[in-house]
């Protein structure tokens, strides 16, 4: 006869007991339960405002009109405008930010000078935490037209200056330089925390058997790194139409010469809300924005979950 094995029944667990066992660790993570219970779950019947002309006296129990903000969004000029601008800016801020971050971690990981390596992590992480207003100064001191140190450069050799405010020609690139400069070295933590849970057997015998440094980067950091660069890139798809309204507005602020190119879906709901005074509309620019980051989750997590499981987030 062969030999059968018997799973081991599963021991059920008791909920309370399972709370009381783990009580603090269940506390520390409260205050980020309620605020998502609150800001998340408990606003989801104000979506009801979108279908809605709204009235501050009736609240969410407003004059339904169906469609018709959505219909005012998709007949405008800007409804194409601002869906390029976040899809596009936001891809290249994923796109080669996730290089940046993985390739800045891995050279890390390649640092043996302690000291150095100490040094080198402080200040990667310093831009991360100055906010965009100090950083939209910063940029007016380098690209300003009058007093701008670029311009100062040009006219000492002999050019004329360049109004970087009035041409947009120039601002993917900028944007794009400015969001590396900000989030590459504290997401390159992430990188560098997975990198260093790698076996370093695995390395030992790679280098006994001759494999260069590359190869080694190659052919085990690289592969064993890709279930957490999937994941992370599947939890940013999430977020891809929603710009950083942060940096944007911070940067580019009420410029008329830049919002052809720089007006995201977040900028535009606020500009919406400020100038009609209308939530509805706001409501249903920012529902049609959460509606497809779904979609597009669901749709990058099946892709994900048929070429490479490991990565897939459900």
């Amino acid at each position: 006869m062969r030999n059968q094995t018997v799973a081991a029944p599963r021991r059920r667990i008791n909920p309370l007991k399972e709370l009381w066992r783990n009580k603090f660790l269940y506390l520390l993570v409260l205050p980020a339960m309620l605020y998502t219970f609150v800001f998340s779950y408990m606003s989801l019947p104000y979506m009801a405002i979108a279908f809605e002309k709204f009235n501050y006296k009736t609240g969410i129990f407003s004059e339904f009109v169906g469609l018709r903000n959505f219909e005012y969004f998709f007949k405008s000029s800007w409804a194409w405008t601002i869906t390029r601008n976040t899809l596009v800016i936001n891809v290249l801020f994923l796109a080669v930010g996730t290089v940046c971050a993985v390739a800045l971690a891995i050279a890390l990981n390649e640092v043996h000078a302690k000291r150095l390596l100490k040094v080198s992590q402080s200040f990667m992480l310093f831009p991360y935490f100055i906010s965009w207003v100090i950083v939209s100064y910063m940029l007016q001191g380098i690209l300003g037209t009058d007093n701008g140190l670029i311009n100062n450069i040009i006219v000492s050799m002999g050019g004329q200056k360049v109004n970087f405010y009035a041409n947009p020609g120039y601002w993917y690139p900028i944007l794009l330089i400015l969001n590396i400069w900000k989030t590459t070295g504290y997401n390159a933590i992430v990188y560098l925390a997975a990198i260093t849970g790698i076996d370093e057997g695995l390395y030992e015998a790679a280098y006994i058997d001759g494999a260069t440094r590359w190869k080694r980067i190659r052919y085990i950091t690289l592969p064993l790194l890709m279930p957490t660069i999937c994941i992370l890139t599947l939890m940013s798809v999430g977020r891809i139409f929603y710009g950083d309204f942060g940096m944007m507005y911070a940067i580019i602020r009420d410029n008329s010469s830049l919002m052809p190119i720089a007006e995201v879906i977040d900028t535009y709901v606020y500009r919406t809300f400020k100038n009609t005074g209308d939530p509805s509309l706001s409501m249903a620019v920012g529902l049609y924005q959460s509606i497809v980051g779904f979609i597009l989750v669901f749709t990058s997590n099946w892709i994900v979950r048929r070429h490479f499981p490991d990565g897939a987030l459900f």
